[in-house]
C-alpha cells in the first residue's frame, strides 16, 4: 500500500504524458506510452521464459533506448539489474558475473566479442540476448505480469559494482525507493520539469548517469540517448534537441570547449551542468555556455548526491546538504566534531543503499551506530557547506575522469611484474582527468623497467583507465614503525605528476 516502484514510474508517465517524447536518439523517438507498452511486452516475454523476482539481469552495453527497456522490464518483474562497466577487463567482468550470478545477460554488438570471451566463465548464464533482438522476446499480449503486484519499494532493484575489497569490487544494493527518493531530490534541487531535456552521455552503468536519466524521466522530460561521449555529437544534440541538462566529469568540459572552438554552436537551451571539474575549467565553461554548474559530494552507496549546490555559491566546497539526506562529521569514536574540524563523513536517510551484495560482516561495520560510514573525510564550515578532505587510508580511492580506482587493486597487479619489489600507488593532480594514477616503485636489484612498459603491463590485466599515467622509480619507500609503507610520506614526497 505504501510502495512506489520504478516500474510505477514508467506506467505513471504513460498515463500523464502519453504521446510526449520520452527517448530520442539517432534511431528515432519513443513516446512515454510506447515506452511503457514495450517495457511491459518485454517483461511479459521474460516472465514466460522463467525470469522472476530476485533474479539478476546483467547488461553490458553502451547507452541505448533498448537499455531503458531492460531497466523497465527488470523493475516490473522485481528482477535485479546488474549494469556492467564495459571499460573493465575480462577478469574484472568475470568477477562481477561470478558474484552476481545473473539469470540473463543482455549485451550490444559493440560488446559481443567480450561476451564471447566471457561465455563459459563461472556464473555466466545460458540465457543471453542482443539488445537489437529484444523484439524476439517481447510478448504483445494484454495480460498483466503477475509478479508486478509483489514488487515492493524497498526490494533490490540494482547492483552497481564499486568499492574494492581485497582488490575485488562489490555490488552496492540500491532499491526502487533509493532511486525514487533520489529522483525527487534531484528534481527539486535542479527545478526539473517536463520541459527539461537531458543528454545521456554519461554511461548508464554509473550512478550519476542513472540518477540524471531517471530524474528527468520522473519529471516527464526528454532523455536524448548517445551511445557514449563524443564532443562534436554532444554539441550537435544540445543544439538541435534543446538540451537543458548535462552531467560532466573531467575531461568532458575541456573537450566540449575544444569542439566549440572548431565549430561554434547555439547552447542557449543549456541551463544546468552537474558534476566535478577544475574551478578554472568550470568558470570558463559557465561563461562560454551561459549556464550554471552544480558541484556535489556523493557515492554510489548514497544513490547519488549527498550535497549539491551551484559552484559559485560555495567556491571550493562540495555544496550544502541535500533535501533528503542527513550527514555529520565524526571522529574515530563516531562522536560529532566541531565546525571546521576534519572527520569522517557519515550519512543517513532514504538514499542510503541497502549494503553490499553478500558482504554481511562488512555491512555491519559500515552501518554501525545507525549511520553509513562513507570512508571519506570532510569538514563543515559555518555556512553549512561541506568541504571534501580526501579519504581514510583504508578506503583510499583515486578518481581519474570520474571512475573509481582503488590503489590496492593496481598495486596487486604491479607486484606480479617480476621486476617490481615494492610499490605504492597514489593519486596526483592531472590536467586532463582531474586526478591521475602514479606508481612509485622499487625494483629488484639488477632489474630495469620502462614507465610505458609498466603502464601497458597493468592495462593488459585490468581496465585501461586503471593504468598509471605517471611512474617513479626509487631506491626505497618510506616506512612506518611497523614496517608498512608510510603512504602519507609517499604522497608528500611524490604527490606531483
Amino acid at each position: 500500500m505504501h510502495d512506489f516502484t520504478l516500474y510505477d514510474l514508467f506506467y505513471r508517465n504513460a498515463s500523464l504524458h502519453g504521446d510526449r517524447p520520452a527517448l530520442r536518439s539517432n534511431g528515432g523517438q519513443v513516446s512515454y506510452r510506447e515506452l511503457a507498452d514495450q517495457t511491459m511486452a518485454l517483461a511479459r516475454g521474460l516472465a514466460k521464459r522463467g525470469l522472476g523476482k530476485g533474479d539478476r539481469v546483467a547488461i553490458l552495453a553502451n547507452n541505448s533506448e533498448a537499455y531503458f527497456l531492460v531497466m523497465g522490464a527488470a523493475a516490473c518483474l522485481g528482477a535485479i539489474l546488474v549494469p556492467m562497466n564495459w571499460r573493465l577487463a575480462a577478469d574484472e567482468l568475470q568477477h562481477v558475473i561470478a558474484d552476481a550470478a545473473p539469470s540473463w545477460f543482455f549485451f550490444d554488438a559493440d560488446n559481443a566479442d567480450t561476451v564471447e570471451r566471457l561465455a563459459g566463465s563461472p556464473g555466466f548464464p545460458e540465457k543471453q540476448s542482443l539488445l537489437t533482438a529484444l523484439a524476439d522476446i517481447m510478448d504483445p499480449g494484454t495480460e498483466a505480469v503477475p509478479e508486478d503486484a509483489a514488487v515492493a519499494g524497498d526490494d533490490p532493484y540494482c547492483l552497481i559494482y564499486t568499492a574494492a575489497v581485497e582488490g575485488r569490487s562489490r555490488g552496492a544494493i540500491l532499491s526502487h525507493h533509493n532511486f525514487i527518493y533520489s529522483n525527487i531530490q534531484t528534481m527539486a534541487t535542479l527545478g526539473l520539469s517536463a520541459d527539461d531535456t537531458y543528454l545521456n552521455m554519461l554511461p548508464l552503468f554509473h550512478i550519476t548517469g542513472l540518477n540524471l536519466a531517471l530524474s528527468v524521466m520522473h519529471a516527464g522530460g526528454l532523455n536524448v540517448v548517445m551511445d557514449r561521449f563524443d564532443s562534436q555529437r554532444a554539441l550537435d544534440w544540445t543544439e538541435k534537441a534543446g538540451v537543458s541538462l548535462l552531467g560532466s566529469f573531467p575531461p568532458i568540459l575541456s573537450k566540449l570547449m575544444e569542439a566549440l572552438d572548431q565549430q561554434p554552436r547555439d547552447l542557449s537551451s543549456l541551463k544546468n551542468v552537474l558534476g566535478l571539474d577544475h574551478p578554472d575549467t568550470i568558470a570558463a565553461f559557465e561563461t562560454r555556455a551561459d549556464c550554471r554548474f552544480w558541484t556535489l559530494y556523493g557515492q554510489t552507496e548514497t544513490s547519488g548526491f549527498v550535497t549539491l549546490s551551484p559552484v559559485a555559491d560555495y567556491p571550493g566546497a562540495a555544496g550544502r546538504q541535500g533535501l533528503l539526506t542527513k550527514y555529520r562529521i565524526v571522529d574515530e569514536q563516531d562522536r560529532p566534531v566541531p565546525t571546521g574540524t576534519t572527520g569522517e563523513i557519515v550519512v543517513r536517510g532514504p538514499l542510503v543503499f541497502h549494503g553490499f551484495w553478500r558482504q554481511a560482516d562488512y555491512n555491519a561495520r559500515i552501518f554501525r551506530n545507525g549511520w553509513h560510514h562513507t570512508g571519506d573525510l570532510g569538514s563543515v564550515d559555518a555556512s553549512g557547506a561541506l568541504w571534501f578532505k580526501g579519504r581514510k587510508p583504508e578506503k583510499e580511492l583515486i578518481k581519474p575522469g570520474g571512475e573509481n580506482v582503488y590503489p590496492a587493486e593496481v598495486e596487486a597487479v604491479i607486484l606480479t611484474h617480476d621486476a617490481v619489489a615494492e610499490v605504492a600507488v597514489i593519486g596526483v593532480p592531472d590536467p586532463q582527468f582531474g586526478e591521475g594514477i602514479k606508481a612509485v616503485c622499487v625494483l629488484h636489484p639488477g632489474k630495469t623497467l620502462a614507465p610505458d612498459d609498466l603502464a601497458e603491463f597493468v592495462a593488459a590485466r585490468i581496465a585501461r583507465y586503471k593504468k598509471p599515467r605517471y611512474v617513479a622509480f626509487v631506491d626505497r619507500l618510506p616506512k612506518q614503525a611497523d614496517g608498512t609503507t608510510d603512504r602519507n610520506e609517499v604522497k608528500a614526497l611524490f604527490g606531483q605528476a
